[in-house]
């Protein structure tokens, strides 16, 4: 049974009411409280896991580390590019992306390759891709496409033979619903840029793809996984203020539209907590059934309709120096229950023990 660790202190942490106090130490309360302390601002982060990050955090298991899922950092964005670094201090690495696709009993390159894309699917299949794909693209010509769900986007900057070699398997199975039922608005933002004709520019012209995410060639990762990040920002955080780990919120009392204190738990004793402002980033399910008074009961039914995807991570560690050489491997086909798997140590080598290495799936 985990042990709990009591981080609270009342006489330090509790008696000023002129903080801010912060809902959720995962990365963006941490950021939150990160940016608030350093211009000056008292801040509580209060999390109830034992240790910050949320999905974002890194897992140790007897000197195995993994995060849950595996998390890359690429950025446009120069200000946070620079954030990170200097939070980081020089600890990450610069990995060389190596990702595959396995499906048909076959490897295929990701991002894409001409020969292994010939060889893998065939002539007959590869050309019927590539007509699929000019067929879209004639018909967009003439009249703007209609996208509203993930289908009608895929389709219209791949083709439909693309979009069910590949896409609606994978989708489907990540997200445990159909992809018409799927926002376009959401893939167009995470594979922003991307299409077939731009897949094949870059499978000839390496640079040609460089300012796309899910072609970048080369990611940066922490030194001992993403959650350093985390970490790193909780250290920052503590030297003036708190980070609360172990200690969950379990009501928010409000009045006339503000909100007065907030009830928090730490190792079975409860108190009460005031402050200035409240942040939270604490799930929305979650946050709506901590009110008091309680919520109207539009909102509760509004809030209890809204879906999380469960998220299982499979790690199997061994007792072998390396597996593979890849950073992802990618299972899209239904009939295989998870959707990828990585090894860390390729991340980074500080994530298993010298002679051992570890499959997260």
């Amino acid at each position: 049974m985990q042990s709990c660790s009591k981080t609270i202190q009342p006489e330090k942490a509790l008696k000023r009411d002129d903080g801010i106090v912060i809902l959720g130490g995962g990365l963006a309360g941490l950021s939150a409280g990160f940016v608030l302390a350093r211009a000056g601002r008292p801040v509580m982060v209060f999390e109830s896991d034992p240790v910050v990050g949320g999905l974002s955090k890194t897992v140790v298991r007897d000197e195995f580390r993994f995060d849950l899922g595996g998390h890359r950092f690429i950025t446009k964005s120069r200000k946070i590019e620079h954030f990170v670094n200097e939070l980081l201090d020089g600890e990450f690495n610069a990995v060389s992306r190596k990702s595959k696709i396995y499906m048909r009993q076959k490897f295929f390159d990701y991002p894409l390759t001409p020969s292994n894309a010939v060889f893998g699917l065939g002539v007959s299949t590869t050309l019927k891709v590539l007509y699929d794909y000019g067929k879209e693209k004639f018909r967009n010509f003439f009249r703007a496409p209609v996208n509203v769900s993930l289908e009608d986007w895929v389709v219209s900057n791949f083709g439909r033979t693309m979009f069910n070699l590949y896409f609606k398997e994978y989708s489907e199975k990540v997200w445990g619903i159909e992809c018409g039922q799927i926002s376009q608005e959401w893939l167009a933002q995470r594979i922003k840029g991307l299409s077939m004709w731009t897949a094949v520019k870059n499978a000839f012209f390496k640079f040609s793809g460089k300012d796309i995410d899910t072609l970048a060639d080369t990611f940066i990762y922490p030194r001992t996984g993403i959650g350093q990040i985390s970490e790193n920002m909780k250290h920052e955080i503590e030297k003036q203020n708190s980070v609360l780990t172990d200690t969950g919120i379990t009501q928010v009392k409000h009045r006339d539209f503000v909100i007065e204190n907030v009830t928090a738990r730490n190792c079975g004793q409860v108190y009460s907590v005031k402050g200035r402002e409240f942040v939270s980033s604490i799930p929305l399910t979650r946050l709506i059934q901590m009110f008091m008074p309680s919520a109207p009961d539009d909102i509760l039914e509004a809030a209890s309709r809204l879906k999380y995807r469960d998220l299982i991570i499979v790690v199997t560690m061994l007792d072998r120096e390396k597996v593979t050489d890849l950073t992802w491997l990618y299972f899209p086909e239904q009939d295989i229950p998870f959707g990828r798997i990585h090894e860390p140590k390729n991340w980074s080598p500080d994530m298993a023990p010298k002679g051992k290495t570890h499959i997260v799936s």
